[in-house]
């Protein structure tokens, strides 16, 4: 990969840098496939538990690139169509990433840069961030990240922000659900840490499954399904390894195995 994307590897948690930093991180085809292809690899990898997602420089993303927007708009429907089922398949591959995720957001976070924010299970914002749907503005719709937004911050929210493409600082951002935490920009690290240790105390089978719990509670329409697919799924955590172990360190009162963390 190129150094459009850097990937850190820290024990089980992997960052990927988004490190365009003089176009404020900004999307093109190219960083759209890496960062693809490199939430792939961290999906598949049973060393990896939890993946971050952060941009270098002043922003966290600013959405897409203005070249790469000259181009398309250049392009037949055709390839315009092509181009965005590459962006859908990387919100959804970030949205239905079998880890837990976080957004490390500071600066700007624009168009598929709320996109980004919003796919990630937990998101947490500098106090100075900025957010914006601003595609609007460009004649446009934010359509290819409508299904991961308008889950995060709701329909009658989204039918604002979408229609009108302004600006919305850090504070609504929170008040709207689309980040969990705001800190002070200095104190953005600090709590990213904070989160990761309290992931690490976690059962990492248990983490990564609880958005797929969310999903399938949030889709059901048959409430005596969902109450046997739910019997179901604690009866088979229990009798599981992790679960066995889980609940054995409890009644030991020791930490379980998977704590890496003093």
């Amino acid at each position: 990969m190129n150094d459009a994307l850097q990937i850190e590897r820290t024990g089980a948690t992997v960052t990927l840098w988004l490190n365009r930093p003089t176009l404020h991180n900004a999307f093109d085809a190219g960083l759209i496939a890496q960062l693809t292809t490199a939430l792939d690899e961290a999906g598949r990898d049973d060393s990896v538990r939890v993946v971050v997602l952060a941009g270098h420089g002043a922003s966290f993303s600013a959405g897409a690139d203005l070249q790469w927007m000259r181009s398309m708009a250049a392009a037949s429907e055709a390839e315009n169509r092509d181009d965005a089922l590459a962006l859908a398949r990387l919100m959804r591959t970030l949205d239905e990433l079998p880890k837990p995720t976080l957004a490390r957001v500071h600066g700007a976070a624009f168009g598929g840069g709320v996109g980004l924010v919003a796919c990630c299970d937990i998101a947490i914002a500098s106090t100075s961030a900025r957010f914006g749907l601003t595609e609007s503005r460009l004649g446009l719709l934010p359509a290819v990240i409508s299904p991961y937004v308008i889950q995060a911050i709701g329909a009658r929210q989204a039918r604002r922000w979408f229609a009108t493409g302004e600006h919305f600082d850090a504070e609504t951002a929170l008040r709207i659900g689309l980040v969990h935490q705001l800190v002070e920009p200095g104190r953005l690290d600090d709590a990213l840490h904070r989160q990761l240790a309290l992931l690490d105390k976690a059962g990492p089978i248990a983490a990564a499954s609880a958005k797929q719990l969310v999903r399938q509670v949030c889709d059901s329409r048959d409430r005596d399904r969902l109450d046997l697919d739910n019997a179901d799924l604690i009866a088979r955590l229990r009798v599981s390894a992790e679960g066995q172990e889980g609940l054995g360190a409890f009644l030991d009162k020791r930490a379980p195995h998977w704590v890496t963390e003093a």
